[in-house]
């Protein structure tokens, strides 16, 4: 796909993976829509911050038929909200296992919703779905944030069956560590340098989307060569 004039959505554009996606989605020549709770910081006349939370689909259907009524059209997607809460099983909130799955899978759910008639109806589309490599392996004290990637995984893997033949895509994005502020609710994890960095997972998201209208690279998992150095 060739991203020049596409129309794209970004959620949780304001930072992380989803900043740079924004970023270089830009830099293609792509009209991006970044979906954030609070403002966004992206400066750029291609770029449009619309205000709205995942986890609302009222708020994320405004957003979308904006977008629409604007422009006609959804080229892509890339679900990339997301969030992670650490601790065992039973230390984890009532309160933080519900956000983590509203806003993981309910949101996403609602984002595809809303994007796929468009896609469908143009027989072109693409949607980016960031998992994590705990959506591939469980990993102790990370109980509540396996289970929403194993969902992501789930719903992509379902999904990119169901549409492949209206001509739309679905990749799931399978990331390791990623040197974002993803670990802030984690007492013993500190993002470092032998992360993967947001602007690599970003520049393989993007050779997805350029990739020709007939190749569909339905997983990728990437992961840092050296994570401890």
């Amino acid at each position: 796909m060739n991203l020049n004039n596409r129309i794209a959505i970004v959620t949780g554009a304001n930072k992380g993976i989803g900043l740079e996606c924004v970023n270089q989605l830009l830099e293609k020549g792509a009209t991006v829509y970044g979906l954030c709770r609070s403002g966004c910081s992206t400066q750029h006349d291609n770029y449009h911050c619309l205000i709205a939370d995942v986890r609302n689909h009222e708020s994320l259907q405004t957003a979308f038929n904006k977008i629409l009524s604007e422009h006609g059209k959804i080229d892509i997607l890339i679900n990339n909200a997301g969030l992670g809460y650490f601790g065992f099983c039973e230390e984890i909130g009532l309160d933080q296992w519900q956000e983590m799955f509203d806003t993981n899978v309910t949101g996403l759910f609602y984002a595809t919703r809303l994007a796929l008639p468009s896609m469908k109806k143009q027989g072109l589309g693409h949607i980016i779905n960031i998992a994590s490599i705990a959506g591939l392996e469980g990993y102790q004290q990370v109980s509540g944030y396996c289970a929403t990637k194993f969902a992501v995984r789930g719903f992509s893997d379902a999904l990119y069956k169901e549409v492949r033949d209206f001509g739309v895509k679905v990749t799931c994005i399978y990331p390791g560590s990623v040197k974002t502020d993803f670990f802030r609710h984690s007492e013993n994890i500190q993002p470092h340098d032998n992360m993967l960095m947001p602007q690599d997972v970003a520049s393989q998201i993007v050779y997805c989307l350029e990739s020709p209208d007939n190749f569909h690279n339905v997983n990728l998992e990437i992961r840092p060569l050296k994570p401890r150095g």
